[in-house]
C-alpha cells in the first residue's frame, strides 16, 4: 500500500510522460531509465504505459507478476550480485516476463552491491557502472532510434 505522498510522487513522475509526448520534437518513441526507487518506477511505468518503447531498471523493485501481462516495452534489468532485497524478487519476475513474452535482458554484476552505479558512495564499482551504462545506451539506441 502506497502512502498518499508516494502516490503523489508517482503521479507527478507519470505526468512527465504527458509533458514529453506533448513536445513538438517528440518522435513517437520514448524510454525511461531509473536507479533504485527510479528502477522500480521503470518497472511500474512498463505496466502502466502501453506506448513505452524501452525501460532500463537499475536495482529496482519488480512490478507485481499480476501486472506483467500489460508490459509492451522492451526491458533491460541491471542488478547487483549482493542485493538480496531486490534479487529475491527477480526469479518470479523473470518467470512472469518469460510467460508473457516480454522482451527483456537481465544482467547481474559480480561482487557488486545495490547502488554500484553511484560514484558518490563506497559501493561504486567503476567497471560494472561503465559496462552497464554502455549496455543501457546500446539498448536505447536499438529500441528508440
Amino acid at each position: 500500500v502506497c502512502s498518499s505522498d508516494l502516490k503523489k510522487r508517482i503521479e507527478d513522475l507519470a505526468q512527465g510522460a504527458a509533458v514529453l509526448k506533448a513536445r513538438p520534437e517528440f518522435g513517437g518513441k520514448w524510454g525511461v531509465v531509473g536507479f533504485c526507487f527510479g528502477g522500480g518506477i521503470v518497472n511500474l511505468f512498463a505496466t502502466r504505459f502501453a506506448d513505452l518503447s524501452a525501460g532500463v531498471a537499475y536495482y529496482g523493485v519488480q512490478a507485481p507478476a499480476s501486472e506483467v501481462s500489460k508490459i509492451k516495452a522492451a526491458l533491460m534489468i541491471h542488478n547487483a550480485s549482493d542485493d538480496p532485497r531486490i534479487n529475491d524478487g527477480h526469479p518470479p519476475y523473470e518467470e512472469a516476463l518469460k510467460a508473457n513474452k516480454v522482451r527483456f535482458e537481465h544482467y547481474s554484476y559480480p561482487k557488486t552491491q545495490h547502488g554500484f552505479h553511484n560514484d558518490t558512495t563506497p559501493r561504486f564499482d567503476e567497471g560494472a557502472a561503465k559496462l552497464s551504462w554502455e549496455r543501457t545506451v546500446g539498448f536505447f539506441n536499438k529500441h528508440l532510434r
